[in-house]
């Protein structure tokens, strides 16, 4: 009796340092997935501007982003989800690159383009930093920002077909905010063991800069256009 009694305490220590190192696998594998896709999807995106692709349109967008998106999830568990993950953030490189060649041909437009990025990437590590620091639970913050991405997304569309100047800013403020949280809640998830699968948790980062930097791009673009 005194043996097994003993022994219990080894077994949830042994318990709990296998949850870390695999938590930490995770994180590992996330971080350098996240950082191959993102010069990928640099990579695209700065060919699709020096060719002057043209831009692949709303519908073809979504169909695309959404049928990718779909088969990850599908294939979450095997080798050819890294396969999509990197069509799916090149494709997300090409739909960026309409956008970054018409701030480029702005005056002072390779300022603006090199501020959201620096921007960007700051709010990321920063926020990363903080919760790897910190540990903290994010977890409460999903119902919230579920909710909120599915209401930019709608407004969103509503002021590319109104055209209202005003309200594309909205959006992208809030989108702005809405993504930093993404990556408290997501990073949160994989530190605290509730993300386990590294492909999914590399495609909410990606997504969450994606759309960090495109709406920091659009908040610089409106402000130096206004100076």
């Amino acid at each position: 009796m005194s043996v097994t009694t003993s022994s219990t305490p080894v077994t949830v220590l042994r318990s709990g340092a296998l949850d870390r190192v695999g938590q930490q696998r995770v994180l590992r594998n996330t971080y350098a997935l996240l950082a191959m896709t993102l010069l990928f999807s640099a990579g695209v995106a700065g060919a699709a501007v020096a060719f002057k692709l043209p831009a692949p349109g709303l519908i073809l967008t979504l169909v695309g982003y959404f049928g990718l998106l779909f088969g990850i999830h599908k294939l979450q568990n095997r080798g050819a989800a890294v396969g999509l993950v990197f069509a799916l953030t090149g494709f997300m490189g090409w739909t960026l690159a309409p956008m970054l060649s018409r701030y480029l041909a702005l005056p002072g437009g390779g300022q603006t383009v090199m501020l959201a990025l620096g921007a960007t990437g700051a709010v990321f590590l920063g926020l990363s930093a903080w919760v790897l620091t910190t540990r903290r639970d994010f977890s409460w913050m999903g119902g919230f920002l579920f909710a909120g991405m599915i209401v930019a997304l709608v407004a969103g569309l509503a002021s590319v077909f109104l055209q209202i100047p005003a309200l594309a800013l909205t959006v992208s403020a809030v989108v702005a905010l809405l993504s930093a949280g993404m990556m408290l809640f997501e990073t949160s998830r994989i530190v605290n063991g509730g993300e386990t699968n590294y492909v999914l948790a590399t495609v909410s980062l990606y997504v969450s800069i994606y759309n960090l930097f495109t709406s920091l791009l659009s908040l610089f673009g409106f402000a130096s256009n206004d100076d």
